[in-house]
């Protein structure tokens, strides 16, 4: 008898070697079938782990995957946002506030003007001399107006004196405003020889019929010192004179100006190397399909401009006078000019521009600074009105503490960008971090201390750069009306005979009448010293 429970197998004592191992196979064959089960389920297991950590595994890199997507976006994200910034900064950005020119200004609500109320009314101020059309003692021609008649009873009066109690003037153009002069010449035999002797022309009297004087500088002026185009100025004298002008012949009386102003540039560049404090400034314009840069180097009474397709330092060196100049000069802070050996001075304009720009976008520091710089300014002319060379001590010691304390704000608001890691990839080590524009300008103000406050040190130094910036002014027309210069022999003239005009204006010397001169090859001079 077989009794089975719980895994237990009991046998009879009645059972026979034979059936006791039937038994016993019977019993193997169970636990074959047991261990085969055992392995299956066994191997089943395995191949679940097996999948389990395979699905594991992908799981794993899709983690890694989407994490490095997630660090890639979140980069994107970054750059996205800084640039979103930097556009909406540009837009913002006016002549009010940077260094871009009134022309580049939007439709939109204007900011708020740099310039603070003088309490003074509009028009002309009290004292002022004004100017205004007044009768002459020789009138070219005098038209009477007689009275024929009594205004009362008709009586006829036109035997009877007649005073003149009023006189009144037209001033006009004459009708016949081009004037020909003829030059003859005698020619007289001698009786004794019989030889044939004719007389001289003067030297200017060149050609059977020729333009004068008068018309060349005329036509000069126009085309150089009022940036009329040259087939406007020929249209413009053709209507008004009757000159029928081409515009080669313009650009012959031109040329025949430059060459005459040679040794007058020169001059001019000497007077400027020897000056304590001049004013540098560039602008940009179009020579042909060319870039090219025009350099004007200034102060209250004499005027310089170059033309160079070059911007920095090489256009500074082919002109010839940051190398030699000694002195000060105010600028915009152009890095070409920092490498020269004369002493730096920063316009402070460009200065109000940028914190006019930073106070709007919540940066207190900046209202701040601009306050201060006005204040200084203030504190400057203050001094000067009473005589004064420089500023008081103690004054000036509490202005440059504010200023380190101002900068020192502006250091917590805007803090130094971390230094970019060297990746693994990266065979040189990593560049400088960009920054803000808040914090580039907080560098210029701290690094470059002594340029910005330059006025405050010397009188002699201006706030500002705006005489450079009036110099460039008339450049800037001229490209706005003709485009651009076709050659660079027409930029390179317009340059010197501007600088000449420019200058002569500046000491009150009549243009006109200096062109004549000039292009009869007797130019006047200005004062140099």
């Amino acid at each position: 008898m077989q009794l089975q429970g719980h895994g237990i197998i009991c046998y009879s004592r009645s059972m026979t070697k034979d059936e006791e191992l039937d038994q016993l196979r019977t019993e193997k064959r169970v636990l074959c079938e047991r261990l085969r089960r055992k392995d299956e389920e066994l191997d089943q297991s395995h191949q679940a782990n097996q999948d389990l950590r395979e699905g594991l595994k992908q799981a794993i890199m899709a983690i890694e995957s989407q994490q490095e997507r997630v660090n890639t976006l979140e980069g994107l994200i970054d750059f996205l946002q800084e640039r979103v910034n930097t556009l909406e900064g540009q837009q913002a950005k006016d002549s009010h506030k940077s260094h871009l020119p009134p022309s580049s200004d939007r439709f939109v609500r204007p900011s708020k003007s740099l310039r603070t109320k003088s309490g003074k009314k509009p028009g002309a101020q009290k004292g002022h001399r004004g100017h205004h059309l007044q009768q002459v003692e020789q009138p070219d021609h005098i038209l009477m107006h007689p009275v024929a008649r009594g205004e009362r009873c008709q009586h006829d009066l036109r035997e009877q004196k007649a005073s003149v109690p009023e006189r009144r003037q037209v001033m006009d153009l004459p009708a016949k405003r081009l004037w020909v002069t003829e030059h003859r010449v005698e020619e007289k035999q001698c009786p004794r020889c019989f030889h044939l002797t004719r007389a001289h022309f003067p030297a200017s009297v060149k050609a059977p019929a020729q333009y004068g004087m008068s018309i060349q500088s005329l036509a000069t002026y126009l085309v150089e010192g009022q940036g009329v185009p040259y087939a406007r100025a020929s249209h413009l004298l053709h209507e008004v004179l009757g000159v029928q002008l081409s515009a080669g012949s313009l650009a012959t009386f031109v040329k025949t100006c430059h060459r005459q102003l040679a040794e007058v540039e020169s001059s001019l560049k000497a007077a400027l190397v020897q000056a304590n404090v001049i004013h540098q400034d560039e602008t940009a314009l179009r020579v042909g399909t060319t870039g090219w840069w025009v350099h004007v180097c200034s102060t209250d009474r004499l005027t310089h401009s170059a033309a160079h397709p070059k911007r920095g330092r090489k256009a500074l060196n082919a002109i010839g006078m940051a190398p030699q100049f000694r002195g000060t000069s105010v600028h915009d802070g152009l890095k070409s000019y920092q490498s020269s050996s004369f002493t730096q001075a920063w316009c402070n304009v460009h200065h109000l521009r940028e914190l006019t720009f930073f106070e709007e976008h919540k940066q207190a520091w900046a209202r701040k600074m601009k306050e201060l710089l006005l204040d200084m300014k203030a504190e400057v002319e203050r001094a000067k009105a009473v005589g004064q060379h420089e500023v008081d001590v103690l004054v000036l010691a509490g202005l440059l503490r504010r200023s380190e304390e101002i900068l020192a704000e502006g250091d917590q608001a805007n803090p130094p960008p971390r230094v970019p890691s060297k990746s693994a990839q990266s065979k040189r080590a990593p560049g400088r971090a960009k920054q803000s524009p808040a914090r580039n300008l907080l560098d210029r103000l701290a690094g470059g201390k002594w340029a910005v406050l330059r006025f405050l040190l010397d009188f002699a130094v201006p706030f500002d750069n705006n005489q450079a910036e009036r110099d460039l002014r008339l450049i800037k027309v001229q490209q706005k009306v003709s485009g651009c210069f076709r050659t660079e022999q027409g930029v390179v003239m317009f340059c010197r005979i501007r600088s000449y005009l420019s200058t002569l204006r500046k000491q009150g010397i009549a243009l006109y009448s200096a062109l004549e001169h000039t292009l009869s090859g007797h130019p006047v001079l200005p004062a140099f010293s």
